[in-house]
């Protein structure tokens, strides 16, 4: 799915245009006990209601398309009879009217969900009547010929509110607050079958994951039996050590600044595009001798990359680099820059000793304090 796609499908979450037919949850203490079950029909629900569970099936559609949402494929053996990707294909068969497959689930989910506090499952179902576009991009809500009927799952955290003090207008006076069990935003979530070109993939979902590097594959393999991608941190780290690794002594201050440059600019010139912009192995490799990397670190690279993250597997560009700053960090010192003004940082070597050397055009300030430098020390 793409960021139009993922957009298309979080707009039904109002409302106004929802076609959510029913909705079920578990309640599961941190003892892995099931306190209760529920299911309902969600166009029953008070308004009130239907409101704040609203936020939370936007929530899981939500964040940077590579980094919190990540398009997963099902192996061919888990589409065979007996495989996970069955009982996800039953519960949406259903309608989430099956107990028996419900309970599966919930089972399921508990038992591959590790924690040691309070969680609500969640699943809906829903039924979207595709409508067609035309050339231009316009709805015709008259034009559909295809409904795409899916769930989305949410896992939430449910915890103790804070203590504190509440004012009671009936009494008109405060006293300590009674302490609820409240239900948070999702920690991980899918989406099944996917929506791909706008229609129905049973062959892949959507995964929601609420921290970029934390992907909780001790749920996701087991659970869903997807073929997992790489982390956002994962990308990053692994693009890192491929970088060092390959270029060795010639891993220099000025060679990585190329380098995040470059990705940087293609980063800029595809901001537009539905999809992030990904980098092959060949495309990371032309990055690098556009950055002044010679012939003999490049088939070095060839070999890092492949040992590292495989021939085939590309690396999401706004994974593996700052897009909002350009970073220099040492034990005593970091300094942050602008990444379009990386011209204004360079490095020295003065009396045999390194030095980074930061030029200053605008106001400085020390602590909050605007400072000048005489003039008579800038002419030296």
């Amino acid at each position: 799915m793409n960021s139009k796609e993922i957009s298309e499908i979080k707009k039904l979450f109002c409302q106004d245009k929802s076609a959510i037919s029913r909705i079920c949850g578990c309640y599961v203490d941190g003892e892995k006990n099931k306190v209760t079950e529920f299911k309902e029909a969600f166009l029953a629900l008070p308004e009130e209601d239907m409101f704040k569970y609203f936020s939370i099936f936007k929530k899981t559609l939500s964040g940077s398309l590579g980094r919190n949402l990540l398009n997963m494929e099902f192996p061919l053996e888990e589409e065979l009879e007996g495989g996970r990707h069955e009982l996800l294909m039953k519960l949406r068969d259903s309608e989430l009217k099956d107990d028996e497959i419900l309970h599966t689930f919930y089972d399921r989910v508990i038992e591959n969900y590790d924690t040691v506090d309070n969680y609500l499952i969640l699943l809906i179902h829903q039924a979207y009547d595709i409508p067609g576009k035309t050339s231009d991009n316009i709805e015709m809500d008259d034009a559909s010929d295809e409904v795409f009927s899916h769930i989305l799952c949410c896992i939430c955290p449910v915890s103790l509110s804070k203590p504190g003090l509440s004012y009671f207008a009936s009494e008109g006076c405060f006293r300590n607050r009674v302490r609820d069990w409240v239900v948070e935003m999702p920690n991980i979530g899918f989406l099944f079958p996917a929506f791909n070109d706008r229609s129905t993939d049973i062959h892949s979902l959507l995964y929601y994951t609420a921290k970029p590097d934390e992907l909780r594959l001790d749920f996701a393999e087991p659970m869903l039996g997807c073929n997992i991608p790489m982390s956002a941190g994962n990308q990053r780290d692994t693009f890192n050590s491929v970088i060092e690794e390959a270029l060795g002594e010639e891993c220099n201050f000025e060679t990585v600044k190329n380098i995040h440059e470059i990705i940087n600019d293609r980063i800029e010139q595809a901001k537009e595009e539905p999809e992030p912009l990904s980098l092959n192995k060949a495309e990371v490799k032309q990055i690098l001798s556009d950055s002044g990397v010679d012939n003999e670190k490049l088939e070095k690279f060839d070999q890092c990359y492949s040992n590292q993250a495989g021939d085939s597997t590309p690396l999401q560009a706004t994974n593996i680099v700052e897009t909002r700053k350009f970073e220099i960090k040492s034990p005593d010192v970091v300094v942050k820059v602008k990444p379009d003004r990386t011209d204004l940082v360079d490095t020295r070597i003065i009396d045999g000793v390194p030095y980074l050397v930061i030029k200053i055009s605008d106001t400085v300030e020390v602590n909050g304090i605007s400072v000048r430098f005489p003039d008579a020390e800038i002419n030296e």
